[in-house]
């Protein structure tokens, strides 16, 4: 059996505030590597670069990362406001339309944080700007020191801050084992109402909607609000997503 390909997403950067790049964690790339077994093959988030049709014709999967813009409000009926900033905007467009694609075509998708917010949008879902103002919500951004600044340790800041609930009998129940899992927490936004064929699967102990799968995508169409590109090699809830995202591709190869 030839080896798989999974495309992971790009995001706009300016290098030096001026030239204009594409990037993408390297920690997507080794989780992909190591856990899948498959070669990444980076592609960029703008319609501009990338042609959907050929991508899927090329890959045979789909890793939607996190990355720090958020999806721009306007893709579920609100205003634009500050409170959403900032935007990557060619990436929504790319992203939204792709993963209905993938679920057309049953190319295996699986989203993170950003990811994972891009699936919720793509089948109806608004999010919330800071879903930690939210009454009853915890803080789910990333640790930081008394001063304001990001916790220097990478294991405090990828570290697991909240348990995650699971439906009984469910797709995640069934890949981990479980009822009950512990994940880590970097993100802002969030999932406020959910869309018609999003079902949710997994929620925080604060209600935050932690994993959904897409209702009737005839193949692997998952999204976790965490991520779980960190250290997958050697933690087993982010292990295990990644191994069942593996399976379902080389079952379709």
């Amino acid at each position: 059996m030839r080896r798989p390909v999974v495309g992971v997403i790009g995001s706009a950067h300016l290098v030096e505030n001026r030239f204009p790049a594409q990037r993408v964690g390297e920690r997507n790339l080794l989780a992909v590597k190591d856990v899948v077994g498959a070669l990444p093959l980076m592609f960029a988030g703008t319609p501009e670069i990338t042609d959907i049709g050929a991508l899927l014709d090329t890959v045979d999967g789909i890793l939607l990362t996190g990355a720090r813009a958020n999806v721009h409000p306007t893709r579920f009926g609100v205003e634009a406001h500050v409170s959403y900033e900032p935007y990557d905007i060619p990436r929504d467009e790319l992203a939204l339309e792709l993963v209905q694609a993938c679920v057309e075509r049953c190319v295996p998708i699986l989203g993170l944080c950003r990811g994972f917010q891009e699936m919720s949008v793509a089948y109806g879902c608004s999010l919330h700007p800071e879903i930690r103002e939210l009454p009853g919500r915890m803080n789910h951004r990333m640790p930081r020191l008394d001063n304001g600044e990001i916790h220097p340790d990478q294991d405090v800041v990828y570290g697991d801050r909240h348990d995650v609930h699971l439906v009984a009998g469910g797709t995640f129940a069934k890949i981990f084992g479980k009822e009950k899992i512990r994940v880590n927490s970097l993100h802002g936004q969030g999932i406020l109402e959910p869309g018609k064929r999003v079902v949710i699967e997994g929620v925080a102990d604060d209600s935050t909607v932690e994993a959904i799968r897409i209702e009737g995508a005839p193949g692997f169409a998952l999204g976790v609000q965490w991520h779980a590109e960190y250290n997958p090699q050697t933690n087993a809830v982010n292990r295990a997503l990644f191994e069942a995202f593996r399976d379902a591709i080389v079952a379709r190869i």
